[in-house]
């Protein structure tokens, strides 16, 4: 081969491919280092979108970018010379041309250049929550139904939802717990923006997750600070006077709401007690409801909770009375 043929190969032969993509989750200008590292050394820089969010960030930083919308085959001639160049991904990726550059990998006819795909931001866990409330705004704003819902209309769904995600959780079925506990969230999502339109005291859902953030942080001080605690029981006693610090409450049935089911209210308020080493006995009498009081003060006080005792026994009765109605 003459030196002449030799310089022609170098002058064809591919560089470098590098396909940048971001997460709309995180702020544009927050690039990885190794990405600006290639965005200031490559050859050429091409977005198919001149509206894409990183573009004023790149400008800012002195990255030329070039307006190109090009096929695979395109791009692969681009990096002839050695040359090395970045292709802004759009939003999904481009799965258009990153399918075309594969087939023409795998096609063995074209010389591919070295193909590289280069995350410049990652979405980082709970980043799809930040889709949640985008969705729920934009469900607010925009449907007839729920942009009327107030937290009142809504409390019905939350207490169905709260039951139907213990049942998945007795029933060990984790897919059902999955969906489930979606549709918990969704209830905050949807109580907190409902919120952030009142006219006299509103909230986002940034000041729902701050202030459970600030109290897990102040009621966690063997964790986040210097407290020391060694067993579960020491965790629950340090929680227990905390609580009562920030609540000021003058007894400790105070917060305890009563419109829950009378099994666990029962439990709620013998634990109460218990932990503020209170003897409080429960009047014998005949009545069923001080003979279920007792059975629930019974149960909590041997570490049981009677509500799920209770549902538990209700399953083994539905699955006899199903059993009795097949052989009937």
């Amino acid at each position: 081969m003459d030196s002449n043929s030799t310089n022609d190969d170098a002058g064809t032969a591919p560089g470098r491919l590098l396909l940048l993509t971001t997460t709309h989750r995180v702020a544009p200008g927050l690039l990885s280092w190794p990405a600006w590292e290639a965005l200031h050394g490559a050859d050429q820089v091409v977005c198919p979108d001149m509206n894409h969010p990183l573009l004023p960030y790149l400008r800012e930083a002195g990255v030329t970018v070039e307006r190109l919308s090009p096929s695979g085959r395109e791009l692969v001639e681009l990096t002839a010379g050695g040359r090395t160049v970045v292709y802004i991904a759009g939003g999904e990726g481009d799965p258009a041309v990153t399918d075309e550059l594969a087939r023409l990998g795998g096609s063995g006819r074209v010389a591919m250049p070295d193909l590289e795909l280069l995350p410049g931001s990652y979405d980082l866990p709970g980043a799809r929550l930040l889709d949640l409330v985008q969705v729920m705004d934009r469900i607010r704003r925009e449907c007839p139904w729920s942009s009327e819902q107030t937290s009142a209309e809504l409390a019905k769904y939350g207490v169905e939802e709260v039951y139907e995600l213990v049942e998945a959780i007795e029933e060990g079925d984790q897919e059902a717990l999955r969906e489930e506990l979606g549709d918990v969230l969704l209830q905050v999502v949807f109580h907190a923006r409902i919120a952030q339109d009142d006219d006299e005291e509103p909230f986002s859902i940034d000041d729902v997750a701050g202030t459970i953030v600030d109290k897990l942080i102040h009621r966690h001080p063997h964790v986040f600070g210097d407290a020391v605690a060694e067993t579960p029981e020491d965790v629950q006693a340090h929680w227990q006077r905390t609580k009562a610090i920030e609540k000021q409450r003058t007894s400790v049935t105070e917060g305890i709401p009563l419109g829950q089911p009378a099994l666990a209210l029962a439990a709620k308020l013998s634990g109460r007690a218990r932990a503020a080493g209170l003897d409080v006995p429960v009047t014998s009498g005949a009545d069923y409801g001080e003979r279920l009081l007792d059975l629930a003060v019974a149960a909590q006080a041997a570490g049981i909770d009677p509500e799920s005792a209770l549902r538990t026994a209700a399953r083994r009765y539905r699955d006899a009375i199903r059993s009795a109605e097949g052989g009937a």
